[in-house]
């Protein structure tokens, strides 16, 4: 099992999201974030006068998957993304020892299966079907 976090653009959210459903990742927290990487600072105006923007808002993604999910959850992050410019953001891999479903005792991969898995599935697959 693997803990993956994510940052990414805010307005990339929806096609991030919908690329995860559609690879079969569904437990998601989100989390709204700021931070600074690679970008330039941005400065704009306010009243005036000249503020300089230090950091820049961006989305929090965190799931954790089992291991025939870690690659597909990957490559559908890096696919929905990705514009090719700064500040795109980054992804993190890291290990878990356990997960434990506070409601039913679950542990491991069982815990991590969704009870509406394979509804939220079918439907991120018809509102992404024309």
């Amino acid at each position: 099992m693997k803990l993956i976090t994510t940052i990414v653009r805010p307005e990339r959210l929806p096609e991030v999201k919908a690329a995860l459903f559609r690879a079969g990742i569904t437990g998601i927290t989100l989390s709204r974030v700021s931070g600074h990487g690679g970008e330039h600072q941005q400065i704009e105006h306010y009243r005036g006068t000249a503020v300089v923007m230090e950091f820049r808002e961006k989305v929090k993604i965190e799931m954790v998957c089992s291991e025939p999910f870690v690659q597909p959850c990957i490559d559908a992050i890096l696919s929905a993304a990705r514009t090719g410019e700064v500040g795109d953001g980054k992804i993190f891999v890291q290990p878990i020892e356990r997960v434990i479903r506070i409601r039913t005792g679950e542990a491991d991969n069982a815990a991590l299966t969704a009870v509406n898995a394979e509804e939220v599935q079918r439907a991120a697959i018809e509102a992404a079907t024309p």
